[in-house]
């Protein structure tokens, strides 16, 4: 174990590019009632003001569905939903404008604090809200009428703009004003989706009780595309927690991602330092959805074997790849791993993993003449890699007679035929006499 001051240096040498990558960034930040009110709140309002110090832009949207709730509760009001949204009435809103001009006074004292020996000291932090967000109402729909419930319908991005380049936070709450006079109760999720697009935000951030999207194992997802996020969202639906953190925060990250924001991250707001940890670490610590790419690297189906025979056909005429029949490919299909670019694969490879449970090889592995300077070549290696280290696999073999030095470059070593697995062996090709090159993982 590495002693403390040492685990600082590491530490602080591995954030310094994330410190540099971020600076003068603008970050969309989305505060949940749940995270307002748990008891870890005033050290994620550390870590903001820390953001901040780095030279982060930082605009807050806060919601108080909670608080709201307790309060309606506790004055005998009951409130109605319709399509995941509240019917907010002339009871009602009057209720829920004191709970959330309560809860923004909370958070700029939070944001003002300085005391000795705590992220705050020296902090001179300029917290500034006002009438950024124009808004209208809903209106009727399926014969409901949403009375105080509205919608976005401007953002005055210039004036963020102005306060943010003039080193504020600028906060921003759930009540927006029309151009009327009247106020109207807005969705926390529509706003934080909204001023991350039209600010052209670089990361918009949410929190939930969880350290991220989690899969069926309970395992944090540490990346998704926007379809990827679409699908575990309507899972979520299905299973009747549409208004959980997760459902709320992935809603408005696939909305965000698909307009042009390049990254939405998620984290926990029980567990203390996770923002840090997810900006600042190579691993991150919480779920990230990111822009829909042209290209994916993926596993393949048996939709893609008529790709997978166009790529590689010319090169087994060449001789550079050993002939596979099209049914033996369909037996393998869920062997390989593609590079698919607009519905065109573009790159492959296969995992054969062998018999003695140690060694497995990467056969098979191509990319279109077109696309060779890039680096999926390298992708291809390394995700190859990780599947044989996830299957619990040490080393990894190519046999190969034209790409020895491109194999080498990439960590494999020369070796012997007495290095195969037996199965291997006894299928050497002497005839063609194949280089072999073997890596360790």
């Amino acid at each position: 174990m590495q002693p403390r001051d040492t685990q600082l240096v590491s530490w602080f040498r591995q954030s310094a590019p994330y410190v540099n990558a971020h600076r003068g960034k603008t970050f969309v930040i989305m505060l949940g009632g749940e995270c307002i009110a748990h008891p870890n709140f005033s050290n994620i309002v550390d870590d903001i003001a820390l953001l901040k110090s780095l030279g982060i832009k930082i605009v807050l949207v806060y919601g108080a569905r909670p608080q709201i709730e307790s309060a309606l509760k506790e004055r005998g009001i009951t409130s109605e939903f319709h399509q995941q949204q509240r019917i907010t009435n002339d009871d009602s809103f009057r209720l829920i404008k004191q709970v959330v001009g309560q809860l923004q006074f909370e958070i700029n004292s939070l944001l003002s604090k300085g005391l000795i020996n705590t992220p705050m000291q020296g902090a001179s932090i300029n917290v500034v809200s006002g009438n950024f967000i124009t808004a209208q109402p809903i209106g009727v729909r399926d014969g409901i009428d949403f009375c105080y419930t509205g919608k976005v319908r401007r953002i005055d991005t210039e004036g963020i703009s102005q306060q943010l380049d003039q080193n504020a936070i600028v906060l921003i709450s759930i009540v927006g004003y029309s151009v009327t006079g009247e106020s109207f109760n807005l969705s926390a999720e529509e706003l934080a989706t909204q001023l991350a697009i039209r600010l052209k935000a670089d990361k918009m951030i949410g929190f939930c009780s969880e350290n991220g999207v989690l899969n069926e194992q309970g395992e944090v997802i540490a990346e998704m595309l926007p379809s990827q996020a679409q699908l575990r969202l309507n899972e979520l639906e299905k299973s009747g927690r549409i208004m959980t953190g997760t459902a709320i925060y992935l809603r408005a990250a696939i909305a965000s991602c698909k307009a042009g924001v390049a990254r939405s991250h998620l984290v926990s707001y029980q567990q203390d330092g996770s923002l840090l940890q997810e900006l600042f670490s190579r691993d991150g610590i919480g779920t990230q959805i990111v822009m829909e790419s042209a290209e994916q690297l993926r596993q393949a189906t048996i939709e893609d074997l008529g790709g997978i025979v166009d790529l590689i056909k010319p090169l087994e005429e060449q001789g550079l790849l050993v002939r596979r029949s099209r049914e033996q490919l369909e037996m393998e299909i869920h062997l390989f791993t593609i590079v698919e670019r607009d519905g065109m694969v573009i790159g492959c490879a296969g995992l054969y993993p062998s018999n003695d449970g140690v060694s497995g090889e990467m056969a098979c592995v191509a990319t279109h003449p077109e696309y060779r300077k890039a680096s999926r070549g390298d992708a291809l290696v390394n995700e190859i890699s990780k599947q044989a280290t996830q299957l619990g696999l040490s080393k990894l073999f190519v046999l190969t007679t034209s790409s020895i030095h491109w194999f080498r470059e990439r960590g494999f070593e020369p070796g012997d035929i007495d290095k195969l697995p037996v199965e291997k062996r006894a299928l050497y090709n002497f005839q063609r006499n194949s280089k072999i090159l073997i890596k360790d993982l």
